[in-house]
This record gives structure tokens, C-alpha cells and sequence, in this order.
């Protein structure tokens, strides 16, 4: 059994988080979703709901999958020591690593991102960019792969990155009947990305 340590903080998007684990959840059998946090303590998201984490930082960092959401709370603005040690290191350990709309912007400040394309969310695009000086930053991506990262645009976008993820894990059959049962028009082509014309990127 595969293991995915998806990172929660305060002021989480919910649909960053819960659109990607709807996907994976469906790899119940060969995939365990553990929510982590900073503390053991319950976490509201960005629409006021409060999810109770499984595990906190300190509990390890070997897990074969880490996805990171995004949300007004990415703790990128202020340094989180706890935070980035824990990424740097699960990061470093993981199969593939994740991120979603402005989670994006996170690992690119811990430096996971650094030498290496990546996208985030095309409304935020340009707040992002400090994070990462050292980040090739594509503006017109629905999500981009580069090794073992994954990042998407916002919000939504990250289930198509979540799918691609699951096709090239599980297999292509296995997300194909993901988006069926979820009935998602699933986007494939992960350059399309009709948002970054809308926020002026291109």
C-alpha cells in the first residue's frame, strides 16, 4: 500500500485539496491518503469547514506520494520553519511531489522547484513568481510535470493534474474510470489553459 501525505494548513482551498483526493481516494486499494499538519488540532479551510489531520509533522516524512494545496493561508509570506523542514525532507524522500494553485508557490520557496518548470494559479501568477526566483515559471500551463514534480494552475486544475498523476501511477485505465465515475470532463492536454489569456499572461 502506496502512501500520499497531502499538507493542510489554515486557510486551505477546499476544492485544491478535495477535487485531487476524490481522484486519488478511488486508488483505495492501493493508495492511503493521511491528512498532515503542523499540529494535531483541527484546521479550517478557506469556506470555514475544519478537517482533523491523521498525523502532524513531527510524526515522519516517508511517504511515496506529497501533495501540497494552495488557498489565501499558503504560508509563504511569512517563514515556517517546522513547515519547510518537513517539506525539504518529505520532498526529498517522495516518489512524486504535488502541488496545486499556490502550493506551487510553497515549494518553490522551500527551493524543492528550483532549476525546474513549474505553474501555479493564473490569478496569482505574478505574487508567485518571488517565491521562486530560481523556478522557470510557465504562464499558459494547465498543469506541468517536470521529474518527479507535479504543479497545476488553480483550483480546479489540480484534478487534471491529479489524473495525469493517476494514469501514470496506476494506469491510464484506472484514471479513465476515476473521471467516469466522478462524471468530470477530464482535461488531458495539460496546455490547455484558457486563464492565463484571461489574467493577461499571454
Amino acid at each position: 500500500m502506496k502512501t500520499l501525505a497531502a499538507l493542510v494548513f489554515p486557510e486551505f482551498q477546499t476544492l485544491d485539496l478535495f477535487g485531487p483526493l476524490e481522484m486519488f481516494g478511488d486508488q483505495d486499494n492501493e493508495l492511503e491518503i493521511i491528512i498532515v499538519a503542523e499540529s494535531g488540532d483541527p484546521v479550517k479551510s478557506r469556506h470555514g469547514q475544519y478537517l482533523v489531520p491523521d498525523r502532524t509533522l513531527k510524526d515522519g516524512s516517508d511517504y511515496n506520494y506529497v501533495f501540497v494545496p494552495g488557498g489565501r493561508g499558503t504560508p509563504v509570506e511569512e517563514d515556517n520553519p517546522a513547515i519547510t523542514a518537513w517539506l525539504i525532507e518529505a520532498g526529498g524522500k517522495a516518489d512524486i511531489v504535488m502541488g496545486v494553485c499556490t502550493g506551487g508557490a510553497l515549494l518553490a520557496k522551500v527551493g524543492l522547484l528550483d532549476g525546474r518548470r513549474a505553474t501555479t494559479n493564473k490569478q496569482d501568477f505574478e505574487w508567485s513568481l518571488p517565491f521562486g526566483p530560481k523556478v522557470d515559471w510557465v504562464p499558459k500551463a494547465r498543469w506541468v510535470e517536470d521529474g518527479k514534480f507535479f504543479t497545476s494552475s488553480g483550483v480546479s486544475a489540480g484534478i487534471d493534474m491529479s489524473l495525469a498523476v493517476i494514469a501514470q501511477e496506476f494506469g491510464l485505465e484506472a484514471a479513465e474510470k476515476t473521471a467516469r465515475e466522478a462524471e468530470y470532463d477530464w482535461h488531458r492536454d495539460s496546455n490547455w489553459d484558457p486563464f492565463a489569456q484571461v489574467y493577461g499572461l499571454v
